[in-house]
């Protein structure tokens, strides 16, 4: 089974946790199974596993800022379709769907599931993929869909409505964003909500993409990806299609797309350094700094602060926070990549002070830059450096200073703190000209 997950997200409405780089999908704020946080991403990559097969092959699609977190989080043999830029669903399925046909070789008539990376769910809703699939490889329809059996009348969510009140039926029409009196009498008629799962056999994309792309093979698509409108796969394909059929998912859903109903699923009221007095009713604490905060007298109030900021909102307002978060500076304070994180400590005019953690057995690229020097200290975990090919073995306590020019690279052969100061009157992310790796030992010191 073929599972492409889609991981978008500008990251701007669980500031100041989530930012351009992280998007909620990568939050820890889950208790996984083991009592240790995890983000939604892994969350749903779990459940995938455990309930829909350890056969299955799963593709994510994601802008490029999201592949280091991705390689972060997950196992190496996820594979990952990356979109050289943001445009909506259909572009990223169809750019995916093409990954699969040609990088991956996956035969035409294999079904593909399409699902969003970020639901909260129950374990049931990833059983039901086993169904979706037997439904396509069926042939019955076309294109196979997935609706969540509402609990109340929604103006967030668009509809599928069945033509049958049976677990599968065909899908009589799409109703998109209702007002409220428009979401009851769906409701009434038996409307489920379109929580964004499409089954298809590859083939059936192919089709599609050749008949609206005027690029129909994957390097050429990802050449000419910026040329590609915005669509939605709904508008482009699925409101088109008369062949089409939805299976009914019964259990519990949720769309979790603000702090409200973030905190809902918290297990605790309270992550990282905080404390919240007897007065304090329905307020959650989500704490990134290595400072306590302390909540008095508190109801119904969300707390986060990160490197990023500190957001204090009422919850209901802060689903409204978008267009003031957008107002704010947009440097990113903390990110996590695929060899480990690093988070900005301190910046002036001339330098920048970060705090970078690589993984063990990880290492940075060989590089070098032309307008900054930089010195790092070791204060956690051992490793060895290489400094134009000249190895330094390191330990807490150990000083490296690295010239302008001098090719450089860190190894950590046990989890690595290390603090790095870069100093240079031009300080950018774009200063940095990569090398090939030296050999992995270096010359002795």
């Amino acid at each position: 089974m073929n599972i492409i997950l889609l991981s978008g997200g500008s990251g701007k409405r669980l500031w100041p946790l989530s930012n351009d780089i992280r998007s909620k999908q990568f939050i820890k704020v889950f208790r996984g199974p083991d009592g240790e946080l995890e983000s939604m991403v892994q969350r749903v990559y779990r459940q995938i596993r455990r309930e829909a097969g350890e056969d299955v092959l799963l593709t994510i699609a994601t802008s490029r800022s999201q592949v280091s977190a991705i390689r972060n989080q997950l196992p190496e043999e996820v594979r990952v379709s990356v979109e050289p830029c943001r445009r909506d669903t259909f572009p990223a399925i169809a750019l995916a769907c093409l990954y699969l046909y040609e990088e991956e070789g996956v035969d035409p008539s294999e079904p593909v599931i399409v699902c969003p990376v970020d639901p909260y769910v129950e374990n049931s809703y990833f059983a039901c993929f086993r169904q979706l699939y037997s439904m396509t490889m069926s042939g019955r329809w076309k294109l196979n869909l997935m609706g969540v059996k509402p609990t109340y009348p929604s103006e967030k969510y668009g509809y599928l409505v069945p033509e049958e009140t049976a677990e599968v039926s065909a899908v009589k029409c799409y109703a998109e964003k209702p007002d409220l009196a428009h979401a009851e009498e769906l409701l009434r008629e038996g409307a489920l909500w379109n929580c964004g799962i499409f089954a298809f056999r590859l083939e059936y994309m192919l089709e599609q993409i050749r008949g609206q792309l005027p690029y129909t093979g994957y390097r050429e698509l990802y050449d000419h990806y910026a040329e590609c409108g915005k669509i939605s796969f709904d508008f482009a394909v699925g409101e088109k299609e008369p062949s089409a059929g939805v299976l009914t998912y019964t259990g519990g859903w949720k769309d979790i797309g603000s702090w409200n109903t973030f905190a809902e699923e918290m297990h605790g009221s309270i992550i990282g350094k905080g404390v919240q007095d007897e007065a304090c009713k329905g307020t959650n604490i989500v704490n990134e700094l290595d400072l306590p905060i302390l909540a008095m007298g508190l109801s119904d109030v969300i707390i986060a602060a990160s490197n990023d900021g500190i957001l204090v909102a009422d919850k209901h307002r802060s689903s409204y926070m978008k267009p003031y978060v957008e107002q704010m500076d947009a440097t990113v304070r903390y990110a996590e990549k695929s060899w480990g994180s690093f988070t900005i400590l301190d910046t002036g005019p001339c330098s920048m002070t970060l705090r970078v953690i690589l993984m063990p057995g990880h290492r940075l690229h060989y590089h070098a830059h032309e307008r900054r020097s930089e010195v790092w200290t070791v204060i956690e975990g051992t490793g060895y450096a290489i400094v134009e090919g000249e190895r330094i073995d390191v330990r807490p306590g150990s000083v490296v200073e690295l010239p302008v020019l001098s090719r450089h690279t860190i190894v950590a052969v046990t989890a690595l703190k290390v603090i790095e100061v870069q100093m240079g009157e031009d300080i950018r992310v774009s200063d940095k000209i990569k090398y090939p790796d030296p050999p992995e030992e270096g010359k002795p010191s």
